[in-house]
């Protein structure tokens, strides 16, 4: 069997197009491993994945997994990686362990391998973990058999073809744009991380099938790229976008900028799918961040970009406030299911992280705001200036995509005899919204599903 997708018109961004994806519920996949949070970078560093296992612990206790697919991703081999990154890299990061390191001192300094990106226990695992998400979200959507992808292991943005930067080692991103592209004729990026999405950037910076915004910190700040000049070269050429900030943006800022810049890309470019890069090292309180956005005022960009209805993939990034960058994933897992939660944190294994008032927003500080109306409008004239030069995108090409069932190694194994559903199946259920009952074993949901 193949099928084809009806494609995005921007013309009829809110009727033809928007009602027929929003007519249905939107089919949500989220990706997560258990092991994701074993790893460590060391003592002292700031990038922790055990964030990752809070931010799901949240998404389990709000009760939101039953309203998605859950996925383990499968371990992304090294061929995969060398799609975009060099050979020798990726081969240096398959044999380099904490206890072989010694033997590696020129590698070290080629790769950009130093206390940013440290070599630890299971490297390369971690990077086949977090990969294994992105890639198999975009497949899932290139298969048509998801509405929206959620890996927040994944967007690790800085990874650049031969190098490790900014505690990121492969670059997930362009390796899901990269299938991506095997469907859709054109994918934009999204980057809501405070600091500069360079890696994405780089890799699209002379084609005209990818467009990359990125709106963050801006002057004497890592990775101190993203100039409002610096908008692609060759065929790209004004196919990447950026929006230099300076500190202490508000939400009703970032909104004013935000929203208007979205719209005029997703009028011109006209993308087949959009991935969101949802760093939250851009809300207040951040260790490293200098920015005074709100859970709301970050979740508005995600809503945003969920209002185009169009292919949605949803990646994480920075953050390193664990606490809030756990509250942020799960409060934005929340707007993409459409469920208001509970102020009040449920109980869970890390509940004590969320004290002393234990409530899911956080409330921004009372620092200066340095983006001036003037500076914001004036930058926001110039990228207008840039898109409205585009030229016409043409028609989004309908490739012909054999349906491939994704599977796990762990949903391919057969399942206990004695054991009615399995977990991988159990993990795949979505609650029907008219099911009291709680158990996922009840059997009252397919009944209902069938009168429908």
């Amino acid at each position: 069997a193949s099928q084809t997708r009806e494609l995005w018109d921007p013309t009829q961004s809110q009727s033809a197009f928007g009602q027929s994806m929003a007519a249905h519920k939107k089919r949500i996949a989220y990706f997560y491993h258990d092991e994701v949070g074993n790893f460590y970078y060391g003592a002292g560093h700031p990038m922790k994945p055990h964030r990752i296992r809070m931010a799901h612990s949240l998404i389990l206790n709000y009760g939101m997994y039953k309203k998605m697919e859950i996925y383990r991703p499968v371990l992304v081999e090294d061929e995969k990686m060398t799609m975009f990154h060099s050979d020798d890299y990726v081969h240096f990061l398959q044999s380099v362990t904490p206890d072989n390191i010694g033997d590696y001192t020129r590698e070290l300094q080629r790769y950009n391998m130093d206390v940013d990106c440290p070599v630890f226990d299971g490297l390369f695992k971690y990077c086949q973990l977090y990969t294994g998400g992105s890639i198999g979200g975009a497949r899932k959507l290139n298969q048509g058999n998801a509405d929206i992808c959620v890996n927040w292991a994944g967007g690790l943005h800085h990874a650049k073809k031969s190098e490790a930067s900014g505690f990121c080692y492969i670059n997930d991103i362009v390796l899901a744009i990269l299938e991506l592209l095997t469907y859709h004729h054109r994918v934009l990026y999204v980057d809501i991380d405070i600091h500069h999405g360079d890696g994405v950037e780089e890799a699209f910076y002379n084609t005209d099938r990818v467009m990359t915004a990125s709106f963050h910190k801006y002057g004497e700040y890592f990775p101190g790229t993203g100039g409002v000049k610096d908008i692609g070269v060759n065929k790209g050429k004004k196919y990447s976008i950026n929006f230099p900030l300076m500190d202490g943006i508000d939400d009703q800022s970032y909104q004013s900028i935000f929203k208007p810049i979205m719209s005029k890309i997703m009028e011109t470019f006209q993308p087949g799918a959009v991935v969101l890069q949802c760093g939250a090292d851009s809300l207040a309180g951040d260790r490293l961040g200098c920015f005074n956005l709100s859970l709301k005022g970050h979740a508005a960009c995600v809503q945003y970009m969920k209002s185009f209805n169009v292919p949605l993939m949803i990646l994480g990034g920075g953050g390193y406030t664990v606490r809030n960058v756990a509250r942020c994933w799960a409060n934005e897992t929340g707007v993409l299911l459409d469920e208001k939660l509970s102020e009040e944190i449920p109980y869970n294994e890390y509940y004590e992280y969320y004290g002393p008032d234990f409530n899911l927003h956080i409330t921004p500080s009372n620092m200066e705001n340095h983006n001036t109306k003037k500076y914001m409008e004036d930058t926001k004239i110039e990228l207008f200036k840039c898109l409205s030069s585009l030229p016409k995108p043409t028609i989004q090409i309908k490739t012909q995509m054999p349906f491939v069932k994704m599977e796990t190694k762990e949903e391919t194994k057969e399942g206990d005899p004695d054991v009615r559903i399995s977990q991988g199946e159990a993990d795949k259920m979505v609650q029907d919204d008219r099911e009291f009952y709680e158990d996922e074993k009840d059997q009252d949901k397919e009944t209902s599903m069938e009168l429908a």
